[in-house]
């Protein structure tokens, strides 16, 4: 027993040397991953809190670079290029810094993302795009600071900063359109092409204003190698592009071949759809 004494002193030893205390962060790491069309976009940041203090102007001095948050530098990463203001950003991962102003704030992205904080030594040669942020004041407190991706578009999304009573926000832009028609192209040209296929290229085709006439034959064609099992929503889709091509009378067929099948499969959001479309066009 004697012997064993030691033993277990030192690993007694051990144990509290290496036990640690977790606390809350004062600010909280935060990860935000949004998917603006085709690319998937993730933000990491830590979030300070105003804590009663005066922030731009003082904490966060007016012209000086800050982190756009605290601790390790605010990162963002991007799955596909991206652009702002006709500036490249390749795919991959970036430092958010910014330079605060009363009316304005500098932002810029940064290729090296291996800092905490700022760099000790900034290098121009880093920064891979630079833009500038209109400031809006906000009528309330915004206690933590946050950063979000908001007015989502296919191709576009707003980059949006906000603190204590400040708003600054930028537009972000991505080759959407270029990447889907390229894939549309690809699966068409194709001898394994299904009626989805047909049915999504013809729906992005009418939402983005593209060539219609191309979007009917899509349609009609998704239409067709589902007769067997016809969906409501195919066809609803078939009158809205038929309508856009200026072919109202197949447009109104459709239409009310749709509002039949929601009304056999009681799916009202499509009963409503459908009898919408045909008031609008003085057929119901």
């Amino acid at each position: 027993m004697k012997k064993l004494l030691p033993l277990f002193v030192a690993f007694s030893f051990l144990f509290v040397a290496t036990a640690q205390v977790e606390t809350p962060q004062p600010s909280p790491y935060a990860k935000l991953e949004q998917k603006v069309g085709l690319t998937d976009i993730t933000i990491e940041y830590s979030r300070p809190g105003v804590k009663e203090r005066t922030i731009f102007g003082d904490l966060v001095p007016y012209g000086e670079l800050w982190r756009a948050g605290a601790n390790k530098n605010t990162l963002i990463t991007f799955s596909t290029d991206a652009s702002i203001e006709e500036q490249n950003l390749k795919a991959g991962t970036y430092a958010i810094f910014v330079k605060p102003n009363k009316e304005s704030w500098d932002v810029y992205f940064y290729k090296d993302t291996e800092n905490w904080g700022t760099p000790k030594e900034w290098d121009d040669s880093k920064v891979v795009a630079k833009t500038t942020a209109k400031v809006f004041p906000v009528p309330f407190n915004v206690e933590t600071f946050t950063i979000d991706l908001n007015s989502i578009k296919n191709d576009s999304a707003s980059l949006e900063f906000i603190w204590e009573k400040t708003y600054a926000a930028l537009t972000l832009t991505f080759p959407t359109d270029k990447a889907v028609v390229a894939n549309i192209d690809k699966v068409l040209s194709g001898s394994d092409a299904v009626a989805d296929d047909y049915y999504k290229s013809a729906v992005y085709f009418l939402g983005e204003g593209k060539d219609i006439s191309k979007a009917q034959q899509w349609i009609d064609k998704a239409v067709a190698l589902t007769k067997d099992k016809p969906k409501f929503w195919y066809i609803h889709q078939q009158a809205l592009i038929h309508a856009k091509a200026g072919d109202k009378k197949g447009a109104i067929e459709a239409a009310k071949s749709s509002l039949k099948l929601a009304k056999d499969n009681n799916y009202a959001p499509y009963v409503k759809k459908n009898e919408d479309v045909l008031k609008a066009w003085g057929a119901l």
